[in-house]
Order: C-alpha cells, then structure tokens, then sequence
C-alpha cells in the first residue's frame, strides 16, 4: 500500500486480512515478543492513522475465499463482494502441522502470529519442561529464549544437524555447542512418534522413549497459502508461479508476493523464499508492475535470527557443492563462511560479524571474483576485499 501511494497510486486501496490485527512485524514473535522485552504496540508496522484515509480500507478478521476472475471480484468469508481493477495476492503461508497420535492434545502450541505467543506465553516459567519439535529457526530462537527464563528444554529432530536446511554444516555445529553449553538438550535424527496424555500433554515419545514435557512447540515448517490462487486457475508449484519482474501471474491483473510466490532467483533458480526481505522486495516490484514502472527482479536475499548473544546474518543463498571458507574463529563466536561459486561470493553466513555481512552481500550483488585466501586472512580487513 505505502509503494503504490509512493509510485503516484492515488485510487481506492482495500486490505483484507484474517487476523484480527493491522499488518504487523513476525520475527520478533519468537523472539523480544516472546521473551517480553517487545511490546505488542512495537510489533506493527503503520499507525492507525496510515489506514484512516478516505481511499483506505482496512478489513480485519475476514477472509477472501474466492476470486471471481472473469468479473474481477473477491468473495470474501462474511457474505461481501469488492471489485477490483488490480488484485495482489500477500496470503502467506501456514504452519505445517503434525498428524501423529496425540497431536490435538492441549498443551501443543505452534508459533506463526501473535495469538499463537500470547497463548504460549503463560507456560514459560523458570523449571518448566518444554519439549520442541524441530530445531530450524522458530525452534532454537524459542529454545534460547526458553533457556534464558530458566525452562528446561528438549529438542528432537528428525535431520542430523541443526538449522539443516537453511545453513551450511559449520554454522548447524557451531549453534548445537552453544546451545548444548546453555543447558538445551538435543536429540538428533530422532523423529516424534507419538505425544501422551489424558486431557493435557504429559510426554513426547520417540526413538522408543518417553520424555516427560508440560508442554511442547512444534516448529516444522510453513506451507505457502495457495489455495486462492489454485482455484482462481493461476499457475501454481510450491508457490504462486510470478514473473520476472516478481509480480505478475498469469492474470495481467493479478499480482503475488512474499511466502506464497515462488519466482525465478538471480541464481537461476526457481525459488520460494521465507523472509520477511524477499517479502518486502517483492512487494514494492509488484507495486512498481501495479503503476506500469515494472522491473526486473534481482534482489539478494537476505535472512537474520538472533539466539542469545549472537545475531546471525545470511546474504545470498547457499548450494550443494559450494565451497566453504571460514574467516575468524567461532570460538570467540565472531566468524562468518563464505560460499565461493565460479569464483565468485554466492552466500555469507555470519556470526556476530557485521563487516563480513556487508561486504558480503556487496561481493554477491556486484559478483566480484575474490580468492579463498584473502577472505580468509583476517589480517586484510573486509573493506580492503572489495
């Protein structure tokens, strides 16, 4: 809404959304939000007045649930018609729930929004025993916040590393010492069986164990929101399928951005991205293709969590067969890995190592050749790379 508005939009503008919040930021959910040092006001991204104006609209806890393409409309969830002359489908994405014995069980929470927090918040109390299913970002940011408020925590996951399908080994081993050093207990390539209980969770069983748990959070994934698009007849695959400037679909008039889209990268490859950057980005090229102004696509992607004192920053985005070269030390946990493709940064992952993220992301957008030896040396500070 604020690009349009930017790029000289000056028509009707209607946000429909099923929460019953105004647009709000989501990673600081399993974070400052829930560790209590954010508050609820700080989470949203526009004061009440940005949507105030007269061609504004704001529509809360409803959902759109069908689009009428021939006669350019959206059915929504409470009876309601709205026409459109151009349509940007933001539906996101949905936690992936589990479907073993006992999953219903109260005491089993998920983590996507702030009702899912707010639920959650309660059972964190120094001593409690909590049990996560999945050690990807969602989990071992709970887990640290967990730890930090004196919970007792277990982790099991199904892969044999941490954080396997979003970072390079070197990082998964580094995460699992500090958090096996601040008391977290993991058990690896052990998959859930099963959750026990009468009436309210007791244990978690898996690998032919049982292990007692007040309660649990599953973090196992999200699954893009595509339905609308599917039976509206857009191109769909793992993702609303958009083009190359990373608005369009199919439909001239039909717009798509964030989690649910799935576009080609400046990789290549076909891609569906889970950050809140991709998100933003594409918006704003979905808006510049809205106005007529559209654009190429070719924005790094860019990732961050933090987890105790370290904030991780990932520019680019890593592939089997890269090669990996380590500049600083993780025992004085400040060190980032680069991925070197053709010569040339494809990836950073760094710890605690703001100039090596910089310079990183600049090496990726201009695809400077560099040597291994020279990223490595820490004696050539990260300007003199470039």
């Amino acid at each position: 809404m604020a690009s349009l508005r930017a790029e000289g939009f000056d028509g009707g503008l209607t946000l429909i959304g099923d929460e019953p919040f105004a647009p709000y930021q989501r990673p600081p959910l399993s974070k400052a939000y829930l560790s209590g040092a954010m508050e609820r006001e700080r989470l949203f991204l526009k004061a009440e007045a940005f949507y105030r104006e007269p061609s504004c609209e704001l529509l809360l806890g409803v959902t759109a649930v069908t689009v009428e393409r021939e006669a350019k409309r959206v059915r929504l969830s409470d009876g309601r018609t709205l026409p459109y002359d151009k349509l940007l489908l933001a539906t996101g994405s949905r936690v992936r729930r589990c479907t073993i014995p006992g999953c219903e069980l109260p005491g089993i929470f998920y983590l996507r929004g702030i009702a899912d927090v707010d639920a959650m918040r309660p059972h964190f109390i120094s001593g409690a025993r909590l049990a996560i299913v999945g050690a990807g970002y969602i989990g071992l940011e709970v887990a640290a916040v967990a730890r930090k408020l004196g919970l007792e925590v277990t982790v099991f996951e199904a892969l044999d590393r941490v954080m396997a399908r979003a970072v390079s080994k070197p990082l998964s081993e580094f995460y699992e010492r500090v958090h096996r050093d601040a008391g977290v207990r993991f058990l690896l390539n052990t998959p859930v069986e099963a959750f026990d209980g009468t009436g309210k969770l007791v244990a978690v069983r898996a690998g032919s164990q049982r292990y007692e748990a007040d309660f649990a959070l599953v973090g196992i994934g999200i699954v893009p929101n595509v339905e609308l698009a599917q039976e509206a007849g857009l191109a769909c695959n793992d993702g609303v399928l958009v083009d190359q400037q990373c608005g369009c679909t199919i439909d001239p008039v039909i717009f798509a951005a964030g989690d649910c889209t799935q576009h080609l990268s400046r990789d290549g490859k076909s891609v569906r991205l889970e950050c809140v950057q991709n998100a933003i980005d594409q918006a704003k090229h979905a808006a510049l293709a809205m106005v007529g102004k559209p654009a190429p696509y070719r924005e790094v992607p860019w990732f961050w969590s933090d987890q105790y004192d370290l904030k991780l920053q990932i520019a680019g985005l890593g592939w089997p067969g890269d090669q990996l070269v380590l500049r600083g030390d993780p025992a004085a946990r400040k060190f980032a890995v680069f991925h070197l493709r053709n010569g040339a940064v494809a990836a950073v992952e760094a710890v605690n190592a703001a100039p090596e993220y910089m310079i990183g992301r600049k090496l990726i957008t201009e695809g400077i050749p560099v040597s291994p030896e020279r990223l490595a040396d820490t004696a050539i500070p990260m300007k003199n790379i470039v």
